[in-house]
Parts: C-alpha cells; sequence; structure tokens
C-alpha cells in the first residue's frame, strides 16, 4: 500500500455532516457543563479552586469522552475503548492547562474573587477549552469505521 493511501486512510471522513456532530456535541457539552459547574461548586466548599476545578473537570471528562464516542462520532462497541478514553485524558489536560491558567489569571487580578466570579471565569474557560476539544476529539474518532 503507497504512502498517500495509507495516509488517506487514516483521514476518512466521519459518518455524517459536521453540522450534525456539533449540534449532538453541543448538547453533551451544555449537559456536562452543568455537571461540572455542580460538582466545582460543591467541592469549593471544602477545597481550594485549583483542586475544584481539577477533579470536577476529570470526572466530566471521562463521561463526556463516553457520551461523545458514542452519540456525537457514532463508534459503538468495546474496541478502542480503552485507547479512546486515554486520548480523551490527553484532551482533558489541555481543558486542565487552560481553566487551571483562567484561576491563576483570576487569582492574581482579583485576591478574594467571588465563588460566581469563579465560576463564570471557568465557565468562558471551558468555552475555550470545549471548541479545541471538538477538534481533536474528532480526530480521535476519524478513523472509527
Amino acid at each position: 500500500m503507497s504512502t498517500a493511501l495509507a495516509t488517506r486512510e487514516t483521514h476518512l471522513p466521519l459518518r455524517f455532516p459536521v453540522s450534525k456532530q456539533v449540534i449532538r456535541f453541543a448538547a453533551i457539552g451544555v449537559v456536562s457543563t452543568l455537571a461540572y459547574i455542580g460538582l466545582y461548586a460543591g467541592l469549593r466548599l471544602a477545597i481550594t479552586a485549583q483542586l475544584a476545578n481539577a477533579i470536577a473537570l476529570l470526572t466530566t471528562a471521562v463521561g463526556n469522552t463516553a457520551a461523545n464516542r458514542r452519540v456525537t462520532f457514532e463508534v459503538r462497541g468495546r474496541a478502542h475503548v480503552v485507547r479512546h478514553q486515554l486520548q480523551g485524558l490527553g484532551v482533558f489536560g489541555v481543558a486542565l492547562a487552560i481553566t487551571s491558567g483562567s484561576l491563576t489569571v483570576l487569582n492574581a487580578a482579583s485576591d478574594r474573587p467571588s465563588r460566581p466570579l469563579e465560576i463564570a471565569v471557568l465557565v468562558t474557560a471551558n468555552l475555550v477549552a470545549t471548541a479545541l476539544r471538538f477538534v481533536l476529539l474528532r480526530r480521535v474518532f476519524r478513523s472509527q469505521p
């Protein structure tokens, strides 16, 4: 098999239009964001903002990856599920860097930011991370039959 053919095969189009994927991805994102906010707010009562962010983000990232795998990108079965979750955790690392960085900037700008302000900053940072997450997860699931 030629290199050009091998390269083309790893970048096969997904089964349905991007617009349909975006709608499904957004719906899952809304549910994940609401779960994230609830977890963050609850955890924030007892632990630091950075730790609450990391735990809430990790917890929702696993469910988010599984849901997007099945619903958004229509990948079925157990084949590659561990690999997909590990790649999803790589995407989580990017999101964690974005959200943690936003908290660091917020704390540098304000000694004691309010919880609603923390959440607003984190939701905004998560919107940026979500756009990147869509692109990265689309690549993760692109080569699936």
